[in-house]
Formats: C-alpha cells, sequence, structure tokens
C-alpha cells in the first residue's frame, strides 16, 4: 500500500478542525418571552438518533477525497539484484603459530585468528553479491563452506573456526590447490582466492609454485596475506607440566614464496603486522575486486482512488437523504 502524492495527506488536519468548528455553540438566544409556558411550547421538538450522522458524513465525505487526490495504490515492487560474478574462496590459517598474541580487537591483546575472524567476516559483510566459500588449513586444508550466497551461514561457520581443529602444520600449496578445484568449472566473471597465513610452507603434497601456476592456467587470481609482526612476537606456550606462559617467538613467514604465488596468478601479497593494517589490506582488495551490478525492478500496483471517490459519494448521498427528510 503505497500513495503517490502524500503530500494531499497534510490535508487530513483540517477535519479535527471542521468538526470543531460545526460543533461549536453559538450565541445564547436574544428573545424575551412574557412568560415560560410559550418557551416550553416552542422547545418541544422532535428529537432523531440520525441528527449526529449528518456532519460526520459530511466529515467522512471531505476525508475520503483527500484520500483519492493522494491517489493511494495497493501492490508491490520487485527487485531483483543478479549475483555480482565474482566468486571468492578465503583460505585461513588455523595452525597453532596463529595463537601468537601480536594484533589487538577493541584494545585487547588476542590472537591472531581471532582478528582474522573479525576482519573477514566485515569483508564477507560489505560483498553481499558474491558468491563466498572458505577453506580452513594447518597441515592439510579442509572445507568450511562451499561456494555460497547465504553470508550468515557462512560468518557462522568462519567464527566456529579454532586453532587446533586440523592437524598441525602449513600446508599452503594444498590449500590453494583445493580453493581452485572449487573454482573450476564456475561460470564466473572473476574467480580468486584470499589466503591468509602467518608461516611457511611446511606440510601437503602440493609446493605453492605448482599450485600458483594450475591456479594461473584455470584462470584463478590468488592474493595472498602475510599476518604477524616483524621479528618476535608474543606466543602463548604449554610446559610439560599443562602450564601456559607467555614467550616471544621469533616470526617466520616466508614472503618471497607469498610474493611468488601472487604475482603468477596476476594478484598482488599484502603484509599485515597489526589489525589497522589487515582491515587495510581487506577494504585494497574489495576495492580492486569489484564489477557492476544488473538491477531489474518490477512495480505491480492497482489504483485505489476511485473506490475513495465512491464512497465519498456515498457517504455525501447519504447526508442530502438525512437532510432532506429532515431527521437532524
Amino acid at each position: 500500500m503505497r500513495f503517490l502524492y502524500p503530500e494531499f495527506l497534510w490535508l487530513l488536519g483540517l477535519i479535527p478542525l471542521l468538526a470543531l468548528m460545526r460543533g461549536k455553540s453559538g450565541p445564547a438566544p436574544a428573545l424575551v418571552f412574557s412568560s415560560t409556558a410559550i418557551a416550553e411550547t416552542i422547545g418541544v421538538g422532535r428529537r432523531s438518533v440520525f441528527g449526529g450522522l449528518l456532519l460526520l458524513f459530511k466529515l467522512l465525505s471531505i476525508t475520503l477525497l483527500i484520500l483519492a487526490l493522494a491517489r493511494p495504490q495497493h501492490g508491490k515492487t520487485t527487485t531483483e539484484i543478479e549475483a555480482s560474478g565474482i566468486d571468492i574462496f578465503l583460505g585461513v590459517d588455523v595452525s597453532s603459530s596463529m595463537e601468537a598474541m601480536d594484533f589487538t580487537l577493541a584494545g585487547k591483546s588476542v590472537n591472531r585468528l581471532e582478528v582474522v575472524k573479525s576482519v573477514v567476516s566485515k569483508f564477507i559483510s560489505e560483498r553481499p553479491n558474491d558468491r563466498i566459500g572458505l577453506i580452513a588449513f594447518s597441515g592439510k586444508p579442509y572445507l568450511i563452506s562451499p561456494l555460497t550466497l547465504d553470508h550468515d551461514w557462512l560468518n557462522k561457520r568462519l567464527e566456529a573456526l579454532s586453532i587446533g581443529m586440523i592437524e598441525d602444520g602449513t600446508a599452503i600449496g594444498s590449500a590453494i590447490g583445493v580453493a581452485t578445484s572449487r573454482l573450476n568449472n564456475q561460470q564466473s566473471k572473476s574467480r580468486l582466492v584470499i589466503l591468509l597465513t602467518d608461516g611457511m610452507n611446511t606440510a601437503g603434497k602440493v609446493p605453492p609454485p605448482v599450485a600458483a601456476e594450475a591456479a594461473r592456467a584455470l584462470g584463478v587470481k590468488v592474493y595472498t596475506v602475510g599476518a604477524g609482526t616483524r621479528g618476535v612476537a608474543p606466543t602463548p606456550i604449554t610446559d610439560p607440566y599443562g602450564r601456559k606462559t607467555i614467550r616471544r617467538v621469533q616470526v617466520n613467514i616466508d614472503e618471497a614464496t607469498l610474493k611468488q604465488i601472487a604475482e603468477t596468478t596476476g594478484a598482488r601479497y599484502f603484509r599485515a603486522t597489526d589489525t589497522s593494517s589487515l582491515e587495510r589490506v581487506y577494504r585494497e582488495i574489495d576495492k580492486m575486486e569489484t564489477t557492476k551490478l544488473s538491477i531489474k525492478q518490477f512495480e505491480n500496483y492497482r489504483e485505489l482512488f476511485s473506490y475513495c471517490i465512491g464512497f465519498s459519494l456515498l457517504f455525501l448521498a447519504a447526508g442530502l437523504f438525512v437532510r432532506r427528510n429532515n431527521l437532524p
């Protein structure tokens, strides 16, 4: 339900004013009678329960005419937005080194994975028309979600990621291989992988350069992100007695390999050393990988002003009938 000219609805504010003016009592009678008996005789008149309807019919008639001027319409507008044509697979490292607490979130020191989940979740939310999938990897890759437009469900799966959910290690090449195979045969304008890691390739059967060549051959771009401070990072360590302590651990990221992967596939390598730089990385990728959307809008509305005019005339006729038959 909508009004094509809603500005006319302001006129409805006059209705209570008209009712108030019409019902206002007039001045006291000016006739003087020599006897109250004469006044009593004149005062005896015929009363009718329909007396108040005359004013009501007039006000209803005016109200409906105002609604008719506003052009009421009933129906709906349907908007169809086609998918952007960009398919994205997110690769997130969940190896033990992601426990390093060199990032902050809401002013508190947290491990790398918690910050990555927060930043990636925002990235997903800002691309509602892209099909996005998720792969977690450490000693081997694990498919968390296939390509989907259901981003609420995808964010729930992202939030469930935890360190230690997969055997330890860093299988960068295998993760790229799984993501590439999932993107293969997809009829999309652009296919890309955004892979985040904080280490070096130490596991998996597919060497990263080989995985990069395969991705390039299939037309898949692989953006790589190295996460972690340079030098050393505070990392929780469990001693033989089960006690956790924080130690400064050397950060080793194979940036040369990550750069090679990105350059081979026509993408870029980024380094994120803190939360703000990680956010900038995903914002930059978001700006680089965009496409125009096709939006179609369909409107189907039925005019209702004729009904308003019809009922207005009906109430007007009812008022004339009351007046003509001297019912008030």
